[in-house]
């Protein structure tokens, strides 16, 4: 075991299985105490690579992110210190696997419950390397002024109020992590603070015993004193008492072994840590007290008169002129994080990003105020989510279920149609699904079912306006606009486009009112005397018979649905429903294992 100082305010870590909390805590003691390097030199996270945003004062860090401990140790070979933050069940393989790095001299393993067979492997190879072992079931140590393991010490505000963030000239060793800090706290009141402190672990067999530090602290000039809360249950105590009577320690050792409560109890008990289970006369708190002041340590006569016997001490040695004082210095101010701050009310701070229809923070996620369960319960379709997600209220029946009949009948026209014959070609190109989808979808335009909105606009202010079929179309005539929604490919007067025929029906039975599709026919009857296939299309149907849904509905302000055929949403419902015909073409040609498409010369025309 090391015999000297372990940590200085040069020190760096490995941090093993990442944890932001106690990462960002050692860094933030690291800019309180006016370190110029992080701590933290690196995380092992096993599997993945790259790095983690910390902060380091006001300062924003990439710490960087290794794969495996070797790689790290590699990368980072000033590190020597190795900070498990592993689970029980995989803490010894990793701390073993550190402990044969040779850069790394102290491990410090923060799982509680690692099995006892693999713990005592791991102290007897770091006793045969000259290696130090904190741990298991530890929070850590800490030396004042230089570097802290994980968690130790608590908060910010606890370090500051101990006193933690300069050196002074106790060395304090405890089995309990959580008794560290109150102790911290104690020893700062009556003394000029802590040197060194260390948890060596709760479990029955510790990495390193209260008297390997306690020898190494006598071996540390800065250390003056020494404070050692002990506990019930094992036998580690007496290996101090034997250090004291052969004359190891020389300086003054303030000693109190807690759990002296046990024998008002009838029957054994356990006192939280594995080890905190007197198992005879010996290893109870009273043998241990009274061996510990037999040997020459200064034991009070209570946990009470800890606090006076660690003060008495430390005065004598102040009035023997052994401690010199210790000048104070005010520690830098922590910037808070801006969440902590916000939740405080210290600031406020604008958001980035606006939604109003859907919200994910509660216990379920809910679609305009809407409950995930209550979609699910009263039987909502893909029409009723839509109405909920685009339009933020809950449309009746007859218009979610006439969205629904638009993405059927607008899923798919075939394959030859550019947005399909896109999808098709890069599909077959050996494109992922997410590629073939988009250029497929890319193709929609004014040309290409994206005409809805624009023949929604245009219907909607001749209607309003009282236009005649005859003043609109020619009006449209002389800017150089096709009427949008008007005129087909294929359909003509005498082979209507049965979606549209079908789209009629619906609205004629279930609106009430269909003024704006009535529009649209008489425009239609109007263009089919300049041409066969000037036929209301699909686009214009479902344009017109959407300013009827909005109208009609009564739910809308005439504002909404200028603002809504402004926008786009009814181009909306048609990418909707074509996108679940492009991925079908898309997994057609991959089912088919069709091979790259090239066009034939003979469907060219090649000319100069």
């Amino acid at each position: 075991m090391a015999t000297g100082q372990l940590f200085s305010r040069t020190t760096q870590a490995l941090f093993y299985n990442y944890k932001q909390l106690p990462v960002q805590r050692m860094l933030d003691f690291d800019f309180l105490c006016g370190r110029e390097t992080p701590s933290v030199a690196g995380i092992i996270n096993p599997g993945s690579e790259g790095f983690q945003k910390l902060f380091f004062g006001q300062e924003e860090i990439a710490i960087p992110v290794h794969a495996a401990i070797e790689a790290a140790c590699a990368a980072h070979p000033t590190a020597d210190v190795f900070i498990n933050f592993a689970s029980f069940r995989s803490a010894a393989a990793s701390s073993m696997a550190a402990l044969k790095q040779p850069t790394i001299k102290v491990v410090a393993i923060i799982a509680e419950g690692v099995p006892e067979s693999d713990t005592k492997q791991l102290i007897a190879y770091a006793r045969a390397n000259n290696k130090v072992v904190i741990g298991p079931a530890t929070v850590g140590g800490i030396q004042a002024g230089a570097f802290k393991i994980g968690d130790t010490a608590g908060t910010i505000d606890n370090i500051i109020q101990c006193k933690l963030y300069r050196p002074g000239s106790v060395g304090f060793v405890s089995k309990s992590g959580g008794m560290s800090n109150e102790m911290y706290n104690t020893v700062a009141r009556v003394t000029d603070g802590i040197y060194e402190g260390i948890a060596i672990g709760g479990d029955v067999f510790p990495g390193s015993t209260l008297s390997d530090h306690i020898l190494r602290f006598n071996n540390i000039p800065q250390i003056k004193m020494m404070v050692v809360l002990g506990e019930l249950g094992g036998r580690d105590e007496y290996s101090l008492v034997e250090a004291l009577k052969q004359g190891k320690v020389n300086k003054p050792v303030v000693a109190w072994v807690s759990g002296t409560c046990a024998r008002l109890f009838k029957s054994e008990v356990q006192f939280g840590h594995a080890g905190a289970k007197s198992g005879g006369e010996m290893e109870s708190a009273q043998a241990k007290n009274q061996a510990l002041m037999d040997a020459g340590a200064i034991v009070p006569t209570s946990f009470e008169a800890l606090e006076s016997a660690i003060k008495e001490t430390f005065e004598k040695l102040v009035e023997e002129g052994k401690v010199s004082s210790i000048k104070e210095v005010t520690p830098p101010q922590i910037p808070e994080d801006l969440n902590s701050a916000i939740k405080s009310g210290k600031v406020r701070a604008p958001t980035h990003i606006i939604s109003t229809i859907s919200d994910d923070r509660g216990d379920e996620p809910c679609y305009a105020g809407v409950p995930m369960s209550s979609i699910i319960e009263q039987g909502y379709g893909v029409g009723d989510v839509i109405s909920l997600l685009w339009f933020k209220r809950s449309l009746p029946r007859y218009c979610t279920k006439f969205i629904e009949i638009c993405i059927m009948l607008c899923a798919d026209h075939g394959p030859c149609v550019s947005g399909a014959h896109n999808t098709i070609v890069t599909a077959r190109a050996g494109k992922d699904l997410v590629s073939s989808l988009v250029s497929g979808l890319l193709t929609i335009g004014p040309r290409f079912g994206g005409a809805i909105d624009d023949a929604a606009r245009y219907f909607k202010d001749a209607c309003d306006r009282n236009l005649t079929p005859y003043e609109f179309v020619e009006g449209m005539k002389k800017k150089g606009i096709r009427v949008p929604g008007i005129g087909h490919r294929i359909k003509s007067r005498d082979n209507r486009d049965k979606r549209v025929e079908l789209l009629q029906k619906f609205a004629r039975s279930n609106f009430p009112s269909v003024k704006y599709m009535e529009y649209a026919v008489t425009v239609e009857t109007y263009t089919l005397s300049k041409a066969n296939n000037l036929v209301l299309n699909v686009d214009g149907a479902i344009g017109s018979l959407f300013l009827d849904l909005l109208a009609g509905s009564g739910m809308f302000t005439k504002q909404e649905i200028d603002e809504i055929v402004q926008i786009g949403y009814l181009n909306g419902l048609f990418v909707l429903a074509r996108s679940i015909g492009l991925i079908g073409h898309t997994f057609d040609q991959k089912r088919l294992k069709q091979p790259l498409y090239r066009h034939p010369w003979e469907d060219v025309l090649y000319t100069k």
